[in-house]
């Protein structure tokens, strides 16, 4: 592991916003309007080495999930948001206003898809029927457009906060992550 990685201004930078926004999980908000996945993509546009990228945001989720409390379909969870940390590596270059709109609406289809699933699968609420998976996922509707939203906001703040950052120091848009 190369230790001048983490000294680098630009990873400081965004390890702080992901940070931030983790702490933002954790005060009183709105029903899955949260930045998890927001911080999952961020962190895997912006931190140009696949380790690091997959670090800081799962690390980031740990750490919040410490003080929110473990449940039985956390590895669906982690599975979830390690796949819009890789998303958001195949954005690292191409960040602009549709790929980012595209990539937090994927974001959100791919938990969405990935976390009924498991519920539908690993409970015993639904019957496993495909039926029962078709109510698993129509149960979930409601969750999904505040999940959507939240993506979007947080998605929107995040990307943002740092092109502007970048607009006002231009040497962090040229530092390698």
């Amino acid at each position: 592991m190369n230790l001048n990685m983490i000294k680098n201004p630009k990873v400081i930078i965004v390890a702080i916003i992901i940070v931030f926004a983790a702490i933002m999980r954790l005060v009183p908000h709105y029903p899955n309007f949260t930045p998890i996945a927001a911080i999952a993509l961020f962190g895997g546009a912006h931190l140009g080495k696949k380790w690091i990228s997959f670090l800081i945001p799962m690390m980031a989720l740990f750490i919040s999930d410490l003080f929110l409390g473990f449940h039985s379909f956390m590895i669906p969870v982690y599975v979830s948001f390690a796949l819009i940390v890789f998303m958001g590596t195949q954005l690292n270059g191409k960040v602009k206003v549709l790929t980012v709109l595209g990539a937090s609406v994927s974001s959100s289809v791919i938990f969405f898809l990935i976390t009924n699933f498991a519920v539908w699968a690993g409970s015993s609420y639904y019957h496993q029927t495909l039926a029962g998976l078709i109510q698993s996922y129509t149960m979930a509707l409601p969750f999904f457009n505040t999940s959507l939203l939240g993506d979007l906001f947080y998605s929107s703040v995040l990307f943002g906060s740092f092109y502007f950052l970048q607009l006002r120091y231009p040497s962090l848009e040229k530092l390698k992550a």
